[in-house]
């Protein structure tokens, strides 16, 4: 080969190395840099395609002609290219400790080429199949960085620390639960602003080293409030965040079936979401949606410092009554302790939005929020965005987006709002979805019956991806849906084409999940 050729040849391999080590390194940070976590995502995540490729790469680096190898490199930027393209629904977060994990595990890659070409006569198949062992060079990168990672958390630990004890009157407000968490946290930060200076999590930063990053960096002496979404995939999660804040008021908006793969039981998840009520004070407040059977069912509902809310449970202590879903606006009015209130309005719509805004009016009742502030807050709270959110599209189409959603539970919500949708005549009502993931030995029977709580709510059904197609397909059967109306696509892409091609004026879209992007 050529001087030029190798040149270019070294720079598509690098290309390609650097965006599978960047997957590799993004699902172990969506892993929250747990090896038990990450061991259990590998087999799913890893892309066949990959390996196919670089098998191919390895048999073009033993023949070292000019055509094959100039295939070779045609591939490999192809590859590279279309994973580089890709907008996942939760990127890389390029943190300092991501910097460091890419740089050791670069000058392992290159240490692993420099012995090849020492000892090995045909170095650059072996480094090409090298590829395939990025994950594993990944965590050896990070075992290595492994002391520095745990100075600096400890110290940044240690100064959070020190920034909440310098706050003794800031009122900490922990949210958590299977589902509704974020949404939750969002209308209680909008409606508590009406009096207070108020700070939350941003985003998805909902684990302890995430608190840990907002108390530091965005935490300041004139925030009266702070609210902190805490999510968990294991037990301890919870009480570990709690352990750093120490929160006085508790929010659990509900306990589902999710994470299955590491809790195992709904039980667990329950006691899970619990530790943040569990770390309340004797004069706290635990808030906690009975609507939600493994809460109902539960002892939380009997303690003291409990307030309870619901749409459907009676003996709610907050409860929404004569809800009116309009285009524009949906109005309720609110039971209080037996005490009636009219008046509210919102531009959300769904169950779970007015349980999420319950919560929210508990907790504002408690810190002394005027009831006409807490009703003009909620009037201007918009529609966070893949969650029940609904759009108008162009040409009549209406789409409601709950792509963020991830639960059976939240997703029989969303199902609500599709089969009581008002469609137009000659209308359909349209679910997109590839249900849901991460549900252990339950996964199938759950998608099975979410394909027939799809039955009872849509006219058309697209199941999108292979992961749950049988079994929701299935589902749909067993209740009766006709067969044509089924719709399988391998891709999202495929689904919206699929879509483009088929859609008229009063179609009602509803986009349901979006599996995380390991399962595409």
């Amino acid at each position: 080969m050529n001087k030029i050729l190798v040149l270019i040849f070294l720079a598509a391999y690098a290309t390609l190395w650097f965006a599978m080590l960047r997957y590799d390194i993004m699902m172990y940070q969506q892993n929250s840099y747990r090896f038990s976590r990450y061991r259990r995502w590998l087999p799913k995540s890893y892309k066949p395609q990959w390996a196919a490729t670089i098998a191919a790469l390895a048999v073009a680096c033993w023949i070292l002609t000019d055509n094959v190898v100039g295939m070779a490199i045609i591939i490999m930027l192809y590859l590279a290219w279309q994973e580089l393209k890709v907008k996942y629904k939760k990127p890389l977060v390029y943190t300092m400790r991501v910097i460091r994990l890419l740089i050791t595990a670069g000058v392992l890659t290159l240490a692993a080429i420099i012995l090849s070409f020492i000892y090995i006569p045909h170095f650059m198949p072996a480094v090409a199949l090298g590829l395939l062992a990025l994950p594993v060079l990944m965590l050896a990168a990070d075992v290595i960085n492994r002391p520095i990672e745990k100075y600096i958390v400890h110290r940044y630990y240690r100064e959070a620390q020190q920034t909440l004890a310098s706050m003794p009157r800031l009122t900490v407000i922990g949210v958590t639960g299977s589902f509704g968490k974020t949404s939750t946290k969002n209308y209680l930060y909008r409606i508590l602003s009406e009096k207070y200076n108020v700070l939350m999590t941003p985003g998805n930063y909902n684990t302890t080293l995430g608190v840990v990053r907002t108390v530091r960096e965005q935490l300041k002496p004139y925030h009266d409030i702070f609210i902190v979404e805490m999510g968990a995939k294991q037990p301890g999660d919870i009480r570990e965040i709690c352990d750093l804040v120490h929160p006085t008021i508790g929010i659990v908006t509900a306990v589902g079936e999710m994470h299955l793969e590491t809790f195992h039981t709904v039980d667990n998840i329950l006691r899970t979401k619990f530790e943040l009520l569990d770390a309340l004070p004797e004069d706290g407040m635990g808030v906690v949606n009975l609507d939600s059977e493994p809460i109902a069912s539960s002892n939380a509902p009997h303690d003291s410092r409990i307030v309870t809310y619901a749409v459907h449970n009676e003996g709610a202590d907050y409860r929404a009554v004569d809800i009116n879903y309009t285009s524009k606006l949906t109005d309720f009015s609110v039971t209080a302790h037996g005490t009636l209130r009219t008046g509210y309005a919102t531009q959300l719509a769904g169950r779970g939005n007015i349980l999420n805004l319950l919560a929210a009016i508990a907790v504002a009742d408690r810190l002394g929020v005027d009831e006409a502030l807490q009703k003009r807050a909620m009037r201007r709270i918009e529609q966070i965005e893949h969650r029940l959110s609904i759009n108008r599209a162009s040409g009549g189409i209406t789409v409601i987006d709950d792509a963020y959603n991830s639960n059976p539970a939240g997703a029989r919500m969303a199902l609500e709002v599709l089969r009581d949708f008002a469609v137009d005549v000659g209308g359909r009502r349209i679910i997109v979805t590839p249900g849901f993931v991460e549900l252990g030995e339950r996964q199938a029977e759950l998608n099975r019956q979410f394909g027939r709580d799809m039955a009872k709510a849509c006219d058309v059904a697209v199941v999108v991806n292979l992961t749950n197609r049988e079994a929701i397909t299935q589902g749909l059967a067993e209740a009766g849906f006709p067969a044509e109306c089924i719709h399988q696509t391998a891709s999202f892409t495929e689904a919206s084409a699929f879509l483009n091609r088929t859609l008229t004026q009063g179609d009602v879209i509803l986009y349901e999940n979006d599996l995380p992007d390991s399962f595409r």
